[in-house]
Formats: structure tokens, sequence, C-alpha cells
């Protein structure tokens, strides 16, 4: 398998990154909150983000968000739409489509690759199969390569 690097994944997260900048702006503006509130230096400008329109906006954001990493990734594209446009594809340890259980625990494993001073993101600069620690413990691996076409030995038909 053709495994991707780090700097490849990284990029496509920046891609993902501003997918979801964009959706988080538009539920903002839907209920009429400032997305730039919340880090204005007007002390006033955060109090929208403690209402209940705040909360169910940052909720829906939060759920939005990790329902497009698990939805995506365990899809049959394999990918969330950073992936599909460096042509990554998220897959289990044989090259198959992954579930979207582990799909949901993979996203939750990049929490802790990245509390521990992003080492869990750095080891996949140095790991030989590019793994970094959530692939390591949801037994994932993220690979150059078309879904449904990685892992299959197209030898065996000669």
């Amino acid at each position: 398998m053709d495994y991707a690097g780090f700097w490849i994944r990284f990029v496509a997260y920046i891609i993902d990154y501003v997918v979801m900048m964009i959706f988080q702006f538009i539920v903002f503006a839907i209920v009429g909150v400032s997305a730039f509130g919340a880090t204005s230096l007007d002390p006033a400008a955060g109090d929208v983000f403690a209402t209940t329109v705040g909360v169910i906006a940052y909720l829906v954001i939060v759920l939005a968000g990790v329902a497009y990493f698990v939805i995506m990734e365990s899809s049959s594209k394999q990918a969330t739409i950073g992936k599909m446009a460096l042509g990554l594809i998220v897959t289990d340890e044989n090259g198959g489509r992954i579930t979207w259980l582990r799909a949901l625990g993979r996203y939750f494993a990049k929490i802790l690759s990245a509390l521990i001073m992003l080492i869990g993101y750095i080891m996949i600069g140095f790991t030989e199969e590019k793994t970094g620690l959530h692939d390591i413990i949801c037994t994932t691996r993220v690979v150059k390569g078309k879904p449904g076409e990685v892992g299959v030995d197209l030898s065996v038909f000669e």
C-alpha cells in the first residue's frame, strides 16, 4: 500500500478545516451571531455566545464536525473532502472500508493524539506505515488510492 505521509495529510486537514469554517459561518449567520464576536476585544461581544442560541449554535457546529469526519470516512468514498481532493482514503489495516464505529473511535483518538503535544500526529512522519497514534489505536491507515482499489492484489487475476 502507498501510505500517505504527514504533509499531505496536513494539507488535507487544512482543506477540511476551511470546509468546516464555511459551515460555521453559515450556522452563525443563520442564528444571527457574529462568528468574530468570541474573538473581539469588546467584552460585550462574547455575551451573545452565553445565550441559548449561542450554545445551540456551538453544539450544532461540534456535532456537525464529528458527523463530517465519521460519515465521510466510513462512507463509500472513504475520505473527507480534503482527503478526496488529494487522492487519499482511510482504510482498515487490510485496505478495507472502515465502519462508522471505527471512524467515531478514530475521531476521538485524534483528540488524544493532539493532547500529548501533537506527538500522536508527529508519529506519522516517523513510523513505517505512516501511522499516527489515532491510526494505531483504531487500526486504520491513510493511503493514496481510490475506494475499493486499495488492498486488492490485481496480480491474482493474471
